[in-house]
């Protein structure tokens, strides 16, 4: 019979023969980065560790072995990587972020711009964000926002970038690829849908219904069940849909908006709340052009952009693990003209001041395309 006890004897003092040399590795490693932080040699060596996978999987006995070895060198080089990121960024060699650390964030003037119209729910997080007055505009479209913001012609712009029951405001995180803004805040407001009508209208006349496409999206259930025969048409925002119907003074025409908008365009609310069953609350993100930073910051938004091969973007995400850093959210988005690849929104816990948080940015920075997007 096959003698467990002595085989799991041998695999333990085998661990412990590799764990020996693991720490040798290590110790050679950081040697390597001592030697690179004095030429000024890049960590990352592309065509050294093509060779050492190579090689050493040649040296493998059978073909799943080869597999094997090759995987386990690929995590050994990372590992090694990773701890040559924290020597240099312990050698006073971090990545040059060019972000400005401040007190508070503050604005001459303090101009505001938010897509939408009065009354929006973008609105509402922009006067709660904003503990007095500010002076705003609002401008039809989410691209024009940007471009204000992106020229300085506006301090500070408002932004949906997600909501708990629809989801992720797609078309937001392209745009903040395009334009040199940085997230410097963020607003989360409870979103409470309200059905209104003209006043004196009848339900039973109505029959078409106008909103946002993602509070269309989020009432999807209720008006299913309720109301399935009206014919849904998507506006810009809440607040235009409930400005259409005001001024069109048409009883076959509804809109799902806020409470706000009813009251300011005079309309009947026939629905007040109950038309989702989640908790339902968007996050807003509030941007500047300025690459500043509060010291009391504790989220980081980054894009990433990736090599289209296998485990690319698991050797990014270990840059959060080796670092201890939470990452709590992350979204694909495909790359306009490179068919199948795609660029990552990732969100983590951290403050730029951190050495854990240069760390990853800096190991991440070397081996991918990334923007830092904000610390806020």
């Amino acid at each position: 019979m096959i003698d467990l006890g002595r085989i799991r004897t041998e695999i333990d003092e085998t661990d412990r023969e590799i764990l020996r040399l693991f720490e040798k590795r290590m110790t050679l490693s950081e040697e390597v980065a001592l030697s690179k932080l004095e030429s000024g040699k890049s960590v990352a060596d592309v065509k050294r560790e093509k060779e050492v996978l190579e090689g050493m999987s040649a040296l493998a006995s059978t073909e799943f072995n080869a597999v094997g070895v090759r995987e386990v060198f690929r995590q050994l080089i990372a590992i090694s990587k990773k701890r040559q990121y924290q020597l240099l960024v312990e050698n006073g060699k971090p990545l040059e972020l060019n972000y400005i650390q401040k007190d508070s964030l503050e604005f001459p003037g303090e101009k505001v711009v938010f897509q939408g119209a009065e009354g929006a729910y973008t609105y509402a997080a922009m006067k709660e964000f904003f503990e007095k007055e500010m002076e705003f505009i609002n401008v039809p479209t989410w691209k024009e926002a940007m471009e204000l913001v992106a020229s300085g012609e506006r301090d500070w712009g408002v932004f949906p970038i997600e909501n708990s029951t629809a989801g992720s405001v797609s078309d937001v995180y392209d745009l903040m690829t395009e334009y040199p803004i940085y997230i410097v805040g963020e607003q989360v407001l409870p979103i409470s849908h309200t059905l209104m009508k003209v006043p004196g209208a009848k339900t039973e006349e109505i029959t078409t219904l106008y909103s946002h496409p993602q509070a269309l999206a989020q009432c999807r259930k209720f008006l299913e069940r309720e109301y399935p025969h009206w014919q849904q048409r998507e506006m810009l925002n809440t607040a235009l849909a409930a400005k259409k119907i005001a001024e069109d003074r048409d009883p076959s025409q509804a809109a799902i908006a806020s409470k706000y908008a009813a009251e300011l365009y005079g309309l009947e609310i026939f629905q007040d709340g109950g038309m989702t069953r989640e908790v339902n609350s968007t996050r807003f993100v509030i941007v500047s052009n300025k690459m500043e930073f509060r010291k009391d910051a504790k989220h980081i938004s980054i894009c990433v952009e990736i090599p289209h091969e296998s485990g690319s973007l698991y050797n990014i995400l270990s840059h959060f693990i080796f670092n201890d850093l939470n990452m709590f959210r992350i979204k694909s988005r495909p790359i306009e003209d490179k068919p199948w690849e795609y660029r990552f929104f990732i969100d983590f816990e951290g403050n730029l001041s951190e050495a854990g948080v240069q760390n990853a940015l800096l190991g991440i920075a070397t081996e991918a395309n990334v923007r830092l997007l904000g610390n806020y």
